[in-house]
């Protein structure tokens, strides 16, 4: 699964490496985002990139009880197109979720190590995501979540699933507003090639999704 997160780039670097032509509303760098927070997520419309905010747990425009989103912050690649949950999502709701790096906790005996995982070959990535929007008289919700698969060699030995990263040539498609077959979505994502990894471990202080701020990844030792 994928349970937390980080985006520490400055707006200009995101802008610019997206092709977002729009300033970001109230951005600032964060160093622990976990589930229920906002997001910063990139759609197509057709014509432009357009950058914003979701909450990261996916509520479907059809529940009847918006907390059926704390359990849908990840959704399987693999059963995706055929779950009603996510199929006309995978169709026509597919949105960039934007990091530059993720959390794991790996079994270490007794207790879990936090590990800060990130690209080796560059800095900012996206995560495949979906989005819905959720409406219950005057209450209005914009959501998001996840896309996660089988563990790659290099996650293999820390999780049993990771999120999918999407290689920058393939974002385009993964949003093309035109791309409307949910099985052919789910077979792209499954064949995307594996991204080069690193991990490196940090504090427990992660643990508390409360917790914020550049302590979150400090005191890391290469574990790769």
């Amino acid at each position: 699964m994928c349970g937390r997160f980080t985006l520490l780039a400055e707006e200009l670097e995101i802008l610019e490496r997206f092709g977002i032509d729009h300033r970001l509303d109230d951005y600032h760098p964060r160093y622990n985002i976990a589930p229920s927070q906002d997001v910063l997520c990139i759609v197509n419309d057709g014509k432009r990139n357009k950058a914003g905010y979701l909450r990261w747990g996916l509520v479907p425009f059809w529940s009847k009880d918006p907390s059926i989103g704390y359990k849908m912050i990840n959704a399987r690649a693999e059963t995706a197109s055929s779950k009603p949950s996510f199929k006309h999502l995978l169709a026509r709701k597919r949105c960039l979720i934007v990091a530059d790096s993720f959390y794991e906790w790996k079994q270490t005996g007794k207790k879990k190590q936090p590990l800060r995982i990130s690209l080796n070959n560059r800095r900012l990535f996206a995560f495949a995501g979906l989005w819905d929007r959720w409406k219950k008289g005057d209450q209005e919700l914009v959501t998001c979540t996840i896309l996660t698969k089988a563990p790659n060699d290099f996650m293999k030995n820390i999780h049993d699933r990771m999120p999918v990263i999407l290689p920058q040539d393939d974002e385009d498609r993964w949003i093309d507003p035109q791309q409307r077959d949910p099985d052919e979505m789910r077979d792209f994502l499954l064949g995307l090639p594996d991204e080069d990894l690193t991990a490196d471990e940090v504090s427990t202080f992660v643990n508390n999704p409360k917790n914020e701020g550049p302590r979150c990844i400090e005191g890391i030792t290469s574990t790769d």
